[in-house]
């Protein structure tokens, strides 16, 4: 197999592989090549490409859509991606669900709902097979909605594709690092990153270090964008220049292959003849990327009183109502905390929004018991949840002097749909069968007699 890329000045390196490397922005128009004098000038599709490549469109909109948001590529090829392609073959979509078809897998009753950290199982698993889809919402066929999944990754693919039709793929590692091979170039994640491939692009994971489990958000509508900041202005939240797209990366392996697809919520596999990782160049605005967490700079209260946590979206999702997100990716990262006469910890709430939430590594200020790095919580639409009743005590009555939440990280999946769970989530022995408790010991406080309780 011959892996050939192109340089640029970001990079990273791991002991498994010469350096990765990145080219700069968020959703740029960007164009790379591991040859040189590949990519046409002046136009996109020559009678005759250098070195004997296919000249190939890989559309993420509709043709006609507005420039904003018009999104495609042009993929310099070995092959065109019909011979990445035979006949297909349904196959077993095992523990995958899909929007509505999983809507009444479950019968659990509502609530608030907790999962303790999942195992990494000790059987082969790729990422394709060791995914197991927690929630869904939405309608995946009128690309609205999401899917959240867990995904236990104990074997690289080899000789292995996979790509999804349904929506694009979120996944952020929360244990082991992980590869992607992708047809526009490599990326590289650790617990702290995340890798976000849009709907329809082949890649192909591995392991680098070791069994890796992470959690992936499959978005069946528009793709991520960058929040607006409104009064915040130009700065601070996910910076544009933080991200990270790969180089042209192509595999040049004339050998058997198996190219997996996810369609309308089900698997199907077909066999072709060689790598589907072939593209040679590429220029456009429709390609994967990846963002480091902890580039996030955080915004907050300097006075009193708690912001709305919207302030720590890094991506969303919109919908076709403005302001209402069909999925924003939120997290909660280390910080400090000075509001003067306020409770700090969040508050308790009630939402239209339903949040799945997860804790990649540290301790999260709202439950400081019971949910450890790996554990997940669900709390769908409207159902109450705040801080556990140790979290309310000391925010109540600890010295408010400016503290630093340090060495913790966690995330949420947010949408505007419920999350209707799925069997394997319902059955999971992981369920958290005590969680409700964790508010049981809030006492009364209320005194009429008495403005202020000490």
């Amino acid at each position: 197999m011959n892996i050939q890329t192109s340089s640029n000045e970001f990079s990273t390196t791991s002991e498994a592989a010469p350096a990765v490397r990145y080219m700069s922005g968020f959703r740029n128009t960007f164009e790379s090549e591991a040859l040189p004098d590949v990519l046409p000038v002046g136009q996109n599709s020559p009678q005759k490409v250098n070195y004997g490549l296919y000249a190939e469109q890989l559309s993420g909109s509709p043709f006609t859509a507005p420039q904003a948001t018009n999104q495609r590529s042009w993929l310099y090829r070995i092959r065109p991606s019909v011979r990445h392609t035979g006949r297909f073959t349904k196959i077993d979509k095992q523990f995958i669900r899909t929007a509505p078809h999983a809507r009444d897998e479950s019968e659990l009753p509502i609530g608030q709902l907790r999962w303790k950290p999942m195992p990494i199982p000790t059987e082969k698993l790729t990422f394709v097979s060791g995914l197991r889809t927690m929630t869904t919402a939405g309608d995946s066929d009128t690309q609205v909605g999401m899917a959240a999944h867990v995904a236990f990754i104990t074997s690289s693919m080899k000789d292995e594709y996979f790509f999804n039709a349904d929506g694009e793929l979120l996944i952020v590692a929360q244990e082991g690092k992980l590869r992607f091979r992708t047809e526009f170039g490599i990326i590289d994640i650790e617990p702290g990153e995340i890798c976000v491939i849009l709907r329809g692009m082949i890649f192909a994971v591995e392991l680098l270090d070791g069994p890796a489990r992470a959690f992936v958000c499959e978005n069946y509508g528009s793709t991520f964008t960058l929040p607006d900041r409104g009064p915040i202005g130009a700065n601070c939240l996910a910076n544009p220049r933080d991200f990270r797209t790969p180089v042209a990366a192509y595999e040049d392996k004339e050998q058997p292959c198996t190219l997996i697809v996810k369609w309308g919520g089900e698997l199907y596999t077909t066999e072709i003849e060689q790598s589907p990782l072939d593209v040679v160049a590429w220029h456009g605005n429709y390609a994967p990327y990846k963002y480091d967490l902890r580039h996030f700079s955080p915004v907050g209260a300097i006075l009193f009183d708690h912001p709305d946590p919207s302030i720590f979206t890094v991506l969303t999702a919109p919908s076709e109502t403005p302001g209402t997100a069909n999925v924003d990716f939120v997290i909660f990262p280390e910080r400090w905390m000075v509001a003067e006469n306020t409770f700090r910890p969040p508050w308790y709430h009630r939402n239209l929004m339903s949040e799945f939430m997860g804790l990649i590594y540290g301790v999260y200020d709202a439950k400081p018991d019971g949910f450890p790095p790996g554990a997940i919580s669900l709390h769908n639409q409207m159902l109450p949840h705040g801080p556990d009743s140790k979290a309310f005590e000391h925010g109540s009555n600890a010295e408010l002097t400016p503290t630093k939440l340090s060495g913790s990280l966690a995330f949420m999946f947010e949408t505007r749909f419920p999350q209707r769970l799925t069997r394997f989530a319902a059955s999971s022995k992981e369920v958290d069968e005590n969680y409700i408790d964790c508010w049981r010991d809030l006492p009364r406080r209320f005194d009429a007699t008495r403005k202020q309780t000490d």
